[in-house]
């Protein structure tokens, strides 16, 4: 007779499995032995949960608008990444290490053995819903916990270092623009008063304008006069002293009336100074307007650094304190060994009853 050449057969042929109590005292051996691995000793689950908060869910939108803290550092969509990948970074494993008695406990103070025992130990994972989730699976319950809980006020302080860090680098750069803005801005202010002190305007652009309404006011003046002066002539003579006063009146408002509307730059009060001068006016008001806008809101975004410094701290919201779960929990590898050993007696009894096709034709006997 020939060996099967199935691992089942050759399991199923070998000496000690050969009766049911062998197969039994082997495989309900191991299986018991898989099964109190599993159980025993008594393994517990600590969890905690929190979500990255945002302004929005703290009530301080609308009051860092209004100071120009604007905006989340990490945005919305990122939080939960930003969160993850900080609790599984090793200096909040090292933070885990030096606040927890962890070292006395495992005896060991090596840096690299602790670590790979937080990172084999604790998982830092997401939810749905923005949920996220420290689980640490030990035998010791109370251990457990105080991991667990390192590792939530341990992200929660990196968290709010890494915003400390990022609204410092903002002043920073705000700083130095509100310097130049003020600069700028003092710039562009003593041009507009030496535009008003060159030319002896209190209210430059009120002046500018009665310029420019002298000459309809002339040109309406004159037209009265030639009135007045043609219904006089109707009454009395040229040379009546009232005729005469009345020419000598219309003769100074027509001379007025063409300086005003002459383009020679040497004449004062003119078409040619307003244009020219209301020009010069626009520009350094609008040069004046934009050093003041962009001061302002350099400003009021490095007023909002101060905000975003007191909220630091307020970077997530606790779901669940640091506890055990009350499922019992079961050692995994074991739970798949004892699988394993069941699939495997289950296949060697089947063996037994009924052998592959192949293999019984070999082991029967061939008649002559």
């Amino acid at each position: 007779m020939k060996r099967p050449r199935s691992l089942t057969g050759r399991l199923a042929n070998m000496r000690v499995l050969q009766t049911f109590a062998g197969r039994a005292l082997v495989f309900g051996t191991a299986l018991v032995i898989a099964i109190v691995l599993a159980l025993f000793p008594e393994r517990h689950l600590a969890t905690a949960s929190f979500t990255p908060t945002d302004r929005d869910a703290l009530g301080l939108a609308s009051t860092l608008g209004q100071l120009g803290g604007a905006g989340s550092i990490f945005g919305n969509q990122a939080a939960v990444e930003v969160a993850l990948r900080i609790g599984n970074s090793d200096g909040v494993r090292d933070v885990v290490i030096k606040n927890s008695p962890l070292a006395a406990e495992l005896k060991t103070s090596g840096r690299t053995e602790l670590q790979r025992y937080l990172r084999r130990k604790v998982e830092v994972r997401s939810l749905r819903g923005g949920i996220v989730l420290i689980e640490m699976k030990d035998t010791d319950a109370e251990r457990a916990t105080a991991i667990v809980g390192a590792f939530q006020t341990a992200i929660e302080s990196e968290l709010a270092r890494v915003a400390r860090r990022q609204t410092a680098y903002k002043r920073k750069v705000l700083k130095q623009l509100v310097k130049e803005a003020s600069d700028e801005l003092a710039v562009a202010e003593a041009a507009f008063d030496a535009f008003r002190l060159q030319n002896r305007y209190p209210d430059p652009r009120g002046r500018i304008g009665a310029l420019g309404d002298r000459v309809t006011f002339l040109e309406t003046v004159i037209r009265s006069k030639e009135i007045d002066l043609a219904r006089a002539r109707e009454i009395y003579a040229d040379n009546n002293l009232s005729i005469r006063q009345m020419q000598a009146e219309l003769a100074a408002l027509r001379k007025q009336f063409a300086e005003a509307k002459s383009v020679d730059p040497q004449s004062p009060q003119n078409v040619s100074e307003v244009v020219r001068n209301s020009s010069e006016l626009y520009r350094l008001e609008r040069d004046l307007e934009i050093a003041k806008s962009l001061y302002n809101s350099y400003l009021r975004f490095l007023r909002g650094t101060s905000v975003e410094d007191l909220t630091a701290d307020a970077n997530m919201r606790l779901l669940e304190l640091p506890h055990v779960e009350t499922k019992r929990q079961y050692w995994l590898p074991a739970v798949a060994l004892a699988i394993l050993i069941a699939l495997l007696w289950g296949a060697v009894e089947a063996y037994r009853l009924r052998p592959v096709r192949g293999e019984r034709a070999e082991q029967e006997p061939v008649n002559v």
